[in-house]
């Protein structure tokens, strides 16, 4: 079965699904799949009464509204799994190196999911600070190993997504390149968000970062959004990579409907589970001076957390998904390259405030186009399109 093509469609799920986000509380955003996991109508994004969320914002009921952004859109049902998971029995096997064992909890974090995605506002730091709606979204996606060496692995998401339409009528597969993460041991070379659009390259010590994973986070587009060092733990029955603090950019779902803070710093962990994995987040809302610098005084407006859901599936249809990604794996071989080369060899480089369609969009729509892949017009394109949309 052929994904969905036309570009009204993905720009839609571009709007409402990117790294977890939403554009505007108004577009229809999706709400998590009807017979799987609502057990009541309270359950259903729109439908959600005030009084579920925690963190006691119900006493505020009538000072702000605390339900969540989204619509009542509703997609294809899905079974997750209650068997621990191939993978999860590789991790715990006895005898394994610390490297080893590591290693095999970042190659779990593979396959087919159910993801979700919610984001909570805690406490506010501000006289008059009122919490911001919460967020919640939800997709399925496949998490693909693009790279599997002892000191580096690749992990790229794509959704692979069916809906429900007002007749019941399943529509789809849509697909849509997600996000990436590339895990390093040992890592000494970081290249970090420092505000303001910009990222930097960082050193570290060779003992600063012994028996330690970074994790680096990259966009739809392949560009840097964070990176950040942490070690792995291992119990009997989880394992968990927990990182230092980092900075990133405000996420989609944020800065699209916000503009009263410049970026997260927080830091994030990472758990494996036998049916899957959560990936946790604990936030601080920052506002930053003209140099990239916390500002004085007001520097945060509040702390957020998050948590994001990976449910392994086994009757949902990736077809599409790995369809997709065997023709187009060539053309972002080469968007990666392209950005692993500017990175090395610049010490900061900056996004330009650019007219017309965004890079993430850019690339995309090129990619969706391919049939058969022109590797010198792809080099060229992808070159061309960095130096519009970034300076070093």
């Amino acid at each position: 079965m052929r994904p969905l093509r036309t570009p009204g469609f993905r720009e839609l799920l571009l709007v409402t699904l990117l790294t977890g986000c939403a554009a505007n509380p108004s577009t229809n955003e999706i709400a998590p799949p009807s017979a799987a996991s609502a057990s009541s109508a309270k359950s259903v994004i729109g439908e959600t009464s005030r009084d579920d969320y925690v963190f006691s914002w119900m006493f505020l009921a009538n000072e702000v509204d605390m339900a969540p952004r989204g619509g009542t859109s509703r997609g294809k049902p899905v079974t997750t799994t209650s068997t621990p998971s191939d993978a999860w029995q590789r991790l715990r096997e006895p005898g394994l190196s610390k490297q080893e064992r590591d290693r095999r909890a970042i190659l779990a974090m593979a396959g087919g999911y159910r993801a979700s995605f919610d984001f909570l506002e805690t406490v506010g730091f501000l006289p008059d600070y009122n919490p911001a709606r919460p967020y919640r979204s939800w997709g399925t996606e496949y998490v693909y190993v693009v790279t599997d060496t002892p000191d580096l692995i690749s992990l790229q998401h794509i959704l692979v997504m069916f809906f429900e339409g007002p007749d019941g009528q399943v529509q789809g597969p849509a697909v849509v390149k997600h996000w990436r993460q590339d895990w390093l041991y040992e890592n000494q070379q970081l290249n970090v968000y420092a505000g303001h659009g910009s990222w930097k390259r960082r050193s570290l010590a060779a003992d600063a970062v012994a028996g330690t994973w970074t994790q680096a986070v990259y966009q739809v587009d392949d560009s840097p959004r964070y990176q950040s060092v942490g070690q792995w733990t291992h119990d009997e029955n989880y394992s968990a990579w927990q990182s230092t603090t980092t900075w990133r950019p405000l996420p989609r779902r944020e800065f699209s409907v916000r503009s009263d803070y410049d970026a997260l710093v927080g830091t994030n962990r990472h758990t494996i589970l036998p049916h899957g994995w959560l990936h946790e987040e604990d936030n601080l809302k920052a506002v930053l001076d003209q140099t990239g610098e916390l500002a004085s005084g007001e520097r945060y407006l509040a702390r957020e957390y998050g948590v994001n859901r990976y449910d392994l599936i086994t009757d949902h249809d990736f077809e599409a998904g790995h369809a997709y990604w065997q023709v187009t794996a060539p053309f972002w071989a080469d968007v990666r390259q392209a950005w692993k080369l500017l990175l090395d060899e610049n010490a900061l480089i900056t996004k330009r405030v650019t007219e017309g369609m965004p890079l993430l969009m850019v690339m995309l729509n090129y990619a969706a186009e391919i049939q058969t892949y022109d590797q010198t017009a792809g080099r060229a394109f992808i070159q061309e399109q960095l130096a519009q949309h970034f300076s070093w």
